[in-house]
Protein backbone atom coordinates (compact mmCIF):
# COMPACT_ATOMS: atom_id res chain seq x y z
CA UNK A 1 0.00 0.00 0.00
CA UNK A 2 2.74 2.57 0.81
CA UNK A 3 4.30 1.97 -2.63
CA UNK A 4 0.93 2.37 -4.35
CA UNK A 5 0.30 5.53 -2.34
CA UNK A 6 3.65 6.95 -3.46
CA UNK A 7 2.83 6.19 -7.10
CA UNK A 8 -0.55 7.89 -6.82
CA UNK A 9 1.02 11.02 -5.31
CA UNK A 10 3.61 11.13 -8.07
CA UNK A 11 0.92 10.70 -10.72
CA UNK A 12 -1.04 13.51 -9.08
CA UNK A 13 1.91 15.89 -9.23
CA UNK A 14 2.71 14.86 -12.82
CA UNK A 15 -0.84 15.63 -13.97
CA UNK A 16 -0.78 19.00 -12.24
CA UNK A 17 2.49 19.89 -13.98
CA UNK A 18 1.03 18.83 -17.34
CA UNK A 19 -2.00 21.03 -16.74
CA UNK A 20 0.23 23.90 -15.67
CA UNK A 21 2.29 23.57 -18.85
CA UNK A 22 -0.82 23.88 -21.01
CA UNK A 23 -2.08 26.90 -19.08
CA UNK A 24 1.34 28.56 -19.20
CA UNK A 25 1.35 28.15 -22.99
CA UNK A 26 -2.20 29.52 -23.23
CA UNK A 27 -1.24 32.62 -21.28
CA UNK A 28 1.91 33.24 -23.31
CA UNK A 29 -0.11 33.03 -26.52
CA UNK A 30 -2.86 35.27 -25.09
CA UNK A 31 -0.37 37.99 -24.17
CA UNK A 32 1.26 37.60 -27.58
CA UNK A 33 -2.10 38.04 -29.28
CA UNK A 34 -2.66 41.24 -27.30
CA UNK A 35 0.78 42.78 -27.75
CA UNK A 36 1.64 41.46 -31.19
CA UNK A 37 -1.82 41.60 -32.67
CA UNK A 38 -1.69 37.92 -33.64
CA UNK A 39 -5.41 37.36 -33.20
CA UNK A 40 -5.28 34.02 -35.04
CA UNK A 41 -3.92 32.54 -31.79
CA UNK A 42 -7.39 32.74 -30.26
CA UNK A 43 -8.59 29.48 -31.81
CA UNK A 44 -5.50 27.65 -30.59
CA UNK A 45 -5.93 29.01 -27.07
CA UNK A 46 -9.63 28.21 -27.05
CA UNK A 47 -9.03 24.65 -28.31
CA UNK A 48 -6.86 23.92 -25.26
CA UNK A 49 -9.58 24.97 -22.83
CA UNK A 50 -11.34 21.60 -22.93
CA UNK A 51 -8.04 19.86 -22.14
CA UNK A 52 -7.51 22.13 -19.14
CA UNK A 53 -11.04 21.41 -17.93
CA UNK A 54 -10.42 17.68 -18.30
CA UNK A 55 -7.31 17.92 -16.13
CA UNK A 56 -9.28 19.97 -13.62
CA UNK A 57 -11.83 17.18 -13.23
CA UNK A 58 -9.18 14.44 -13.22
CA UNK A 59 -7.14 16.10 -10.48
CA UNK A 60 -10.19 16.64 -8.31
CA UNK A 61 -11.08 12.95 -8.59
CA UNK A 62 -7.50 11.88 -7.87
CA UNK A 63 -7.35 14.08 -4.76
CA UNK A 64 -10.69 12.79 -3.51
CA UNK A 65 -9.59 9.17 -3.98
CA UNK A 66 -6.26 9.70 -2.21
CA UNK A 67 -7.95 11.41 0.73
CA UNK A 68 -10.60 8.71 1.01
CA UNK A 69 -8.38 5.65 0.55
CA UNK A 70 -5.08 6.66 2.15
CA UNK A 71 -5.90 9.39 4.67
CA UNK A 72 -2.53 11.14 4.18
CA UNK A 73 -0.92 13.21 6.92
CA UNK A 74 1.76 15.91 7.25
CA UNK A 75 3.54 16.72 3.93
CA UNK A 76 1.50 14.23 1.91
CA UNK A 77 -1.74 15.78 3.11
CA UNK A 78 -0.45 19.26 2.28
CA UNK A 79 0.52 18.04 -1.21
CA UNK A 80 -3.03 16.89 -1.88
CA UNK A 81 -4.55 20.09 -0.49
CA UNK A 82 -2.06 22.22 -2.42
CA UNK A 83 -2.86 20.34 -5.61
CA UNK A 84 -6.55 21.09 -5.15
CA UNK A 85 -5.85 24.79 -4.60
CA UNK A 86 -3.38 25.19 -7.47
CA UNK A 87 -5.64 23.19 -9.77
CA UNK A 88 -8.40 25.70 -9.10
CA UNK A 89 -6.07 28.64 -9.79
CA UNK A 90 -4.83 27.12 -13.05
CA UNK A 91 -8.33 26.41 -14.32
CA UNK A 92 -9.23 30.05 -13.79
CA UNK A 93 -6.04 31.16 -15.52
CA UNK A 94 -6.99 29.03 -18.52
CA UNK A 95 -10.37 30.75 -18.67
CA UNK A 96 -8.69 34.14 -18.42
CA UNK A 97 -6.33 33.35 -21.27
CA UNK A 98 -9.32 32.67 -23.52
CA UNK A 99 -11.00 35.90 -22.42
CA UNK A 100 -7.84 37.95 -22.97
CA UNK A 101 -7.32 36.51 -26.44
CA UNK A 102 -10.96 37.14 -27.30
CA UNK A 103 -10.74 40.74 -26.13
CA UNK A 104 -7.42 41.18 -27.99
CA UNK A 105 -9.24 40.54 -31.27
CA UNK A 106 -11.24 43.71 -30.63
CA UNK A 107 -8.01 45.66 -30.14
CA UNK A 108 -6.23 44.46 -33.29
CA UNK A 109 -6.48 47.89 -34.94
CA UNK A 110 -5.27 49.81 -31.90
CA UNK A 111 -1.67 48.67 -31.49
CA UNK A 112 -0.42 52.23 -30.92
CA UNK A 113 -2.94 52.67 -28.12
CA UNK A 114 -1.80 49.40 -26.54
CA UNK A 115 1.81 50.55 -26.53
CA UNK A 116 0.97 54.05 -25.32
CA UNK A 117 -1.14 52.73 -22.45
CA UNK A 118 1.61 50.49 -21.08
CA UNK A 119 -0.68 47.47 -20.87
CA UNK A 120 1.94 45.50 -22.79
CA UNK A 121 4.33 45.86 -19.84
CA UNK A 122 1.61 44.81 -17.42
CA UNK A 123 0.77 41.80 -19.57
CA UNK A 124 4.38 40.63 -19.77
CA UNK A 125 4.80 41.04 -16.01
CA UNK A 126 1.65 39.01 -15.28
CA UNK A 127 2.79 36.33 -17.73
CA UNK A 128 6.20 36.18 -16.05
CA UNK A 129 4.56 35.82 -12.65
CA UNK A 130 2.47 32.87 -13.81
CA UNK A 131 5.48 31.11 -15.36
CA UNK A 132 7.58 31.64 -12.25
CA UNK A 133 4.82 30.50 -9.91
CA UNK A 134 4.54 27.28 -11.92
CA UNK A 135 8.32 26.84 -11.84
CA UNK A 136 8.32 27.40 -8.08
CA UNK A 137 5.94 24.45 -7.71
CA UNK A 138 7.77 22.18 -10.14
CA UNK A 139 11.11 22.77 -8.41
CA UNK A 140 9.70 23.33 -4.90
CA UNK A 141 11.52 26.65 -4.86
CA UNK A 142 10.27 28.83 -1.99
CA UNK A 143 12.61 31.71 -2.90
CA UNK A 144 11.08 31.94 -6.36
CA UNK A 145 7.60 31.80 -4.84
CA UNK A 146 8.46 34.69 -2.50
CA UNK A 147 9.69 36.72 -5.48
CA UNK A 148 6.43 36.17 -7.33
CA UNK A 149 4.48 37.39 -4.31
CA UNK A 150 6.61 40.53 -4.12
CA UNK A 151 6.12 41.22 -7.84
CA UNK A 152 2.37 41.48 -7.32
CA UNK A 153 2.93 45.02 -6.03
CA UNK A 154 4.56 45.94 -9.35
CA UNK A 155 1.50 44.78 -11.28
CA UNK A 156 -0.75 46.76 -8.93
CA UNK A 157 1.27 49.92 -9.61
CA UNK A 158 1.12 49.34 -13.37
CA UNK A 159 -2.62 48.82 -13.09
CA UNK A 160 -3.08 52.14 -11.28
CA UNK A 161 -1.07 53.96 -13.93
CA UNK A 162 -3.09 52.26 -16.66
CA UNK A 163 -6.38 53.24 -15.04
CA UNK A 164 -5.25 56.87 -14.81
CA UNK A 165 -4.19 56.79 -18.48
CA UNK A 166 -7.51 55.31 -19.61
CA UNK A 167 -9.71 57.75 -17.69
CA UNK A 168 -7.69 60.75 -18.90
CA UNK A 169 -7.74 59.47 -22.48
CA UNK A 170 -11.50 58.95 -22.37
CA UNK A 171 -12.01 62.59 -21.38
CA UNK A 172 -9.76 63.92 -24.13
CA UNK A 173 -10.66 61.43 -26.87
CA UNK A 174 -14.32 60.37 -26.62
CA UNK A 175 -14.03 58.68 -30.02
CA UNK A 176 -11.71 56.12 -28.35
CA UNK A 177 -14.09 55.20 -25.55
CA UNK A 178 -14.86 51.73 -26.96
CA UNK A 179 -11.24 50.49 -27.35
CA UNK A 180 -10.34 52.15 -24.03
CA UNK A 181 -13.19 50.27 -22.38
CA UNK A 182 -11.71 47.05 -23.76
CA UNK A 183 -8.34 48.08 -22.31
CA UNK A 184 -9.95 48.64 -18.93
CA UNK A 185 -11.38 45.11 -18.94
CA UNK A 186 -8.06 43.67 -20.13
CA UNK A 187 -6.27 45.43 -17.28
CA UNK A 188 -8.62 43.81 -14.80
CA UNK A 189 -8.03 40.40 -16.37
CA UNK A 190 -4.25 40.83 -16.22
CA UNK A 191 -4.50 41.90 -12.59
CA UNK A 192 -6.43 38.72 -11.87
CA UNK A 193 -3.73 36.66 -13.59
CA UNK A 194 -1.16 38.22 -11.28
CA UNK A 195 -3.40 37.48 -8.30
CA UNK A 196 -3.64 33.82 -9.33
CA UNK A 197 0.14 33.64 -9.68
CA UNK A 198 0.44 35.05 -6.18
CA UNK A 199 -2.05 32.50 -4.88
CA UNK A 200 -0.15 29.63 -6.50
CA UNK A 201 3.06 30.85 -4.88
CA UNK A 202 1.35 31.14 -1.51
CA UNK A 203 0.05 27.60 -1.94
CA UNK A 204 3.59 26.42 -2.65
CA UNK A 205 4.85 28.02 0.55
CA UNK A 206 2.10 26.21 2.43
CA UNK A 207 3.30 22.94 0.93
CA UNK A 208 6.98 23.48 1.71
CA UNK A 209 6.88 25.40 4.96
CA UNK A 210 3.52 24.34 6.40
CA UNK A 211 2.51 27.95 6.92
CA UNK A 212 -0.45 29.88 5.61
CA UNK A 213 0.60 33.15 3.97
CA UNK A 214 -2.66 34.03 2.21
CA UNK A 215 -3.76 37.56 3.14
CA UNK A 216 -0.60 37.89 5.25
CA UNK A 217 -0.08 41.45 3.99
CA UNK A 218 -3.53 42.50 5.17
CA UNK A 219 -2.94 41.00 8.59
CA UNK A 220 0.52 42.53 8.97
CA UNK A 221 -0.62 46.02 7.92
CA UNK A 222 -3.86 45.83 9.84
CA UNK A 223 -5.92 46.77 6.78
Amino acid sequence: MPHQFHLELQDLKTNLIRMASIVDDQIQKAISSLIGGNVSLYKEIKSKDDEVDAYDELLQVQCENILALHQPIAYDLRLVLTTLMINNQLERCGDLSVSIASRARKMKNYNELIVESGIDEMGLEAQKMISRSIDSFIHLNSDLAEQVIKNDDKVDVLNKHLFAFITAKMKDNPELIEPLAHLLILARQLERLADHATNISENLLFLIEAKVVTHRKLIETGK
